[in-house]
């Protein structure tokens, strides 16, 4: 026991020192330690803030809604972080109330007394003997005391002082083992029947039988069938409607598969929320933490995981001010973290967002700039835990990109993915053309720059250049130093450090640059006059001049970078064939890093040359070209050429399905109206050899006594005042519990500007993405856990959104999602039937959409379309049978009231109160 700890219970009854203010868009109230609370006004507030620290929490959104964004104080989201690191909590009042057992506040102004409730609780914890994460704590009070956090003066005394001198984070960390390469899976059959056994298993005893869910995970067990010749997987495109359970209709024949084989499933999703939720499933799988821990991983790209050495640059003096304070409370985490991920794991997603623009990224490695086995940390890196236990593991839970990057950049047959699951099926179409893209912009021509020559700058104090990380191949081959000296000559034709503002002053320095101007000029002399703030681009045809003749030289630039590349390439395969005598096993496994790194950059390069190849000659029927200038609300933020595969799943089809044994695409709308002939083109099905099988499994739920469809037909376009009220109308007469979307950033932060307060007046919170400075899934979290609240999103939201029961009975669209016209839409709409490719669009969008309503058997709700012009052919979108009505605003705020009330206490007239107790 650590000295002078106290018995639970013990300590005396806790007087705080501080106030409490708790704001929302409903008002403002301050909480004292003598038990006063009142509501005060802004005025008061901000001073009272500026005066003197106090208790908030999340200080960046309460600064928001006091219009004082430098607002800082004793934030008690930090003071959680820090307590309780690698645990989750909805980030509200009554979320950390409910996550430390504390009396739930009834309402907002029960909220600021709640405040100095959770930071009892928590300074509590801090003194009690079975305090989890009690290792580390009082170093890092001690470190973030000489760094000014506000909360450390006052956590210092109440955590004892260990006996001995607790070791360094980087020492705790536990180490990968190595392991014989596994075993090609072996031959076996699984039977339809075995897999409803283990399906039965997994359900367990007493569960309601899903006759759709029997049937769906019989007819999965073709794609884990042996496969009959080469290039010919086993495919199966299944749709399952909602509420059928394909989860673990799957799993059953994954999990049978797996075991009797002995060889990895990849189960792939678009979405973290859907990889979160697998996760949970999994549960059922591998009851026993240590044996899912083995046995069940969790993938994603090395862009999600904390970086051990950026975060050791960060702890020793590379952050400074309050980004240093972040990187030890993620040194906190990282202490207890399961599996390192920060991007969807178990970081707290609102922790990085407290800190503004001293975020999380520079703590991942989202440059390339692993130097793999050079690393200190490399024994303990979670990338090369994650990976090294997927090899091994019997599932693995990845995305699509992931999965595409795998079977794309696998050197060996061996670490392709064999059998694979892609769950949300309708969006590989949109993975594959984010993942098979090429664009030659700055941005990616810096990153590239960075890559081969280190950062310019040397505040951090460390090189990541190529010549650092194959320091030894420097050394001991002349010709692998030879290819890395030319290679960082050639790459100083990139664009460097302030690149984009050379090129607006119309002073660029390179041949790169030289191009990336003649880009901008032809963008903005072709661009119709209009300035809406947001990006321009134009067809890549009729080259003018300059630009032309900017391609050449640009083109001679990359050459001269690939051709070294490639030459260091084949010496680091000598070096790996030959084993020289300095060739241990850590930098064997540094150059192995090294190499796969460099030929992702041989393809990335060559794929530009392969573009500007393009520039002034003939189009190439197979992609899309254009010319953009990205802008976002007024300002450049980047100028490239860009291409696109006219039909990505034919890529797709070679590298990742073709080399698979069998592959599952399903999802609940991946057939949709248009039939199994759009689905087999939107999956690169109908690019195989032989033919594929199809499943279909209707949704078991009573959708026309379960939901109604309304088309609000007295909304004029455009007009952002109506809008705004009929948003404002359809939430109140809900209760709130409503999704609201949009296709467009300014609409919604106009609509949210316009209704917010008024709401909130009758207790109903709105949320908004692009709009209070939280993340995307900590928004979805807050508005699952407040069942009176609203959500505003764009089409992050539309899809991968699962809030099951009450706290979500209403979504509202602006109007019809029509397709953006874009250069690459133009080309793939005259390629896929005109309008009717457009129709497939927006009818996917519009089921897509519907889809986030019901979510469960109990659940009731309506889908709003603010759009007089929504045309009769869309209808087929949502499921048969389900009323279709167009309304007035006035006759469908009647039918919401209506129809919600009746499996609600939510009603209209009693909002104010029921939202407090969040029933």
């Amino acid at each position: 026991m650590a000295e002078n700890a106290r018995p639970a219970g013990k300590s005396a009854p806790m007087t705080l020192p501080w106030a409490a203010l708790h704001a929302s868009h409903g008002g403002i109230w301050i909480a004292t330690p003598e038990g006063e609370t009142r509501r005060i006004g802004r005025g008061e507030a901000i001073a009272r803030a500026a005066e003197t620290p106090m208790i908030l929490l999340n200080a960046p959104l309460v600064g928001q809604r006091l219009g004082y964004p430098d607002l800082s104080g004793l934030d008690l989201l930090e003071l959680f972080a820090f307590v309780y690191p690698a645990r989750f909590a909805v980030p509200t009042p009554r979320g950390l109330a409910r996550a430390l057992v504390v009396e739930p506040p009834a309402n907002d102004a029960d909220a600021a007394a709640t405040l100095l409730a959770i930071t009892r609780a928590l300074f509590a914890q801090l003194e009690r003997d079975d305090w989890a994460e009690r290792e580390g704590a009082w170093t890092s009070a001690q470190t973030l005391g000489r760094l000014r956090w506000p909360w450390a003066a006052a956590l210092t005394p109440r955590i004892a002082r260990p006996r001995e001198a607790e070791r360094w984070l980087f020492s705790r960390l536990p180490e990968w083992e190595e392991g014989a390469p596994r075993a090609q899976p072996r031959t076996v059959t699984v039977e339809p029947d075995d897999a409803a056994t283990r399906l039965a298993l997994l359900t367990g005893a007493g569960a309601e039988q899903r006759p759709g869910q029997q049937d769906f995970a019989r007819a999965a067990t073709t794609a884990f069938a042996p496969r009959l010749s080469r290039d010919a997987p086993n495919m199966l495109l299944a749709e399952a409607g909602t509420g059928i359970g394909k989860t673990l209709g799957y799993l059953a024949p994954a999990s049978l598969w797996a075991e009797r084989a002995d060889g990895p499933v990849w189960i792939s999703t678009y979405t973290k929320a859907l990889q979160r939720q697998l996760d949970r499933e999994l549960v059922r799988l591998f009851p026993d933490p240590a044996v899912r821990k083995r046995r069940a991983v969790v993938r994603k790209g090395r862009e999600n995981y904390l970086c051990l050495l950026n975060l050791e640059d960060a702890l020793q003096g590379g952050f400074q001010g309050r980004a240093a304070i972040l990187a030890h409370l993620v040194a906190r985490w990282a202490a207890f973290t399961r599996d390192g991920d920060m991007v969807g794991g178990d970081l707290p997603g609102w922790l990085p967002a407290l800190f503004r623009r001293a975020g999380s990224t520079a703590l991942t490695d989202r440059r390339g700039e692993c130097v793999y086995a050079g690393c200190p940390h490399y024994r303990k890196c979670f990338i090369e835990h994650a990976a090294r236990a997927s090899a091994h593991a019997d599932i693995v839970v990845a995305n699509h990109a992931l999965v595409m990057v795998n079977a794309a950049r696998g050197r060996e047959a061996a670490n392709r993915p064999q059998r694979i699951v892609f769950d949300e099926g309708h969006h590989l179409f949109d993975a594959a053309d984010s993942m098979f893209a090429t664009a030659l912009s700055g941005q990616e021509a810096i990153e590239l720059r960075r890559w081969v020559l280190g950062p310019e700058s040397r505040a951090r104090g460390r090189r990541r250049g190529l010549a650092a990380r194959l320091s030894d191949v420097a050394s001991y081959d002349a010709e692998g130093a030879m290819a890395i000296s030319d290679a960082g000559r050639a790459a100083q034709a990139l664009p460097g450090d302030g690149w984009l503002a050379r090129i607006g002053e119309g002073a660029p320095f390179g041949p790169i640059e030289d191009l990336l101007a003649a880009v901008r000029g032809t963008v903005f002399a072709r661009g119709d006059g209009v300035d809406a703030g947001y990006g321009l681009e134009t067809e890549m045809a009729e080259l003018d001049g300059a630009l032309v003749s900017a391609a050449e030289p640009a083109a001679e630039a990359l050459d001269a970078l690939l051709r070294p590349l490639v030459k260091l390439g084949r010496r680091l395969e000598a070096v790996i064939e030959e084993g020289p005598d300095w060739l241990d096993g850590q930098a064997r496994a540094r150059i192995e890093g090294a190499l796969a790194s460099l030929t992702w950059r041989q393809d990335m390069v060559g794929g530009w040359l392969a573009l500007l190849s393009r520039v002034g000659g003939p189009a190439d029927r197979d992609f899309v070209d254009w010319l953009a200038v990205d802008r976002f609300e007024g300002r450049e933020m980047d100028i490239g050429i860009h291409r696109r595969w006219l039909d990505p799943t034919r890529p797709v089809a070679e590298l990742v399905l073709k080399p698979a044994h069998g592959v599952l695409v399903t999802s609940a709308t991946l057939k949709g109206p248009e039939g199994w002939d759009t689905a087999d083109a939107r999956t690169g099905a109908i690019h195989l050899p032989a033919d594929v099988q199809h499943f279909e499994a209707e949704s078991p739920f009573d959708y026309p006594s379960m939901a109604e469809v309304l088309i609000v037909t007295d909304i004029k376009r455009g007009d952002v005042a109506q809008l705004a009220h009929a948003y404002a109308k359809l939430i109140a007469a809900a209760g709130g519990g409503t999704l609201g979307l949009f296709t467009a950033i300014r609409r919604l932060r106009a609509v949210h500007a316009r209704i917010a307060d008024r709401l909130a007046q009758d207790g109903l919170p709105l949320y908004a993405q692009h709009v209070d400075p939280i993340d995307t899934a900590t928004l979805i979290d807050i508005f699952r856990d407040e069942t009176g609240s609203s959500l505003l999103g764009t089409d992050a939201l539309r899809d991968g959104v699962d809030v099951p029961g009450h706290s979500l009975r209403q979504v509202i669209m602006e109007g019809v999602p029509w397709p953006k016209p874009t250069v690459l839409h133009a080309a793939r709409r005259a390629a896929g039937g005109g309008s009717a490719f457009d129709d497939r669009l927006i009818r996917a969008r519009l089921a897509q959409a519907f889809g986030r309503l019901i979510r469960g058997a109990d659940d009731r709700g309506t889908f709003v379309l603010l759009s007089s012009a929504m045309p009769s052919r869309l209808l087929s979108a949502f499921p048969r049978g389900v009323p279709i009505s167009r309304v007035t605003l006035d006759e469908a705020a009647v039918r919401v009231a209506a129809r919600l009330s009746s499996v609600t206490p939510l009603g209209h007239g009693v909002a104010r109160a029921a939202v407090g107790e969040g029933k």
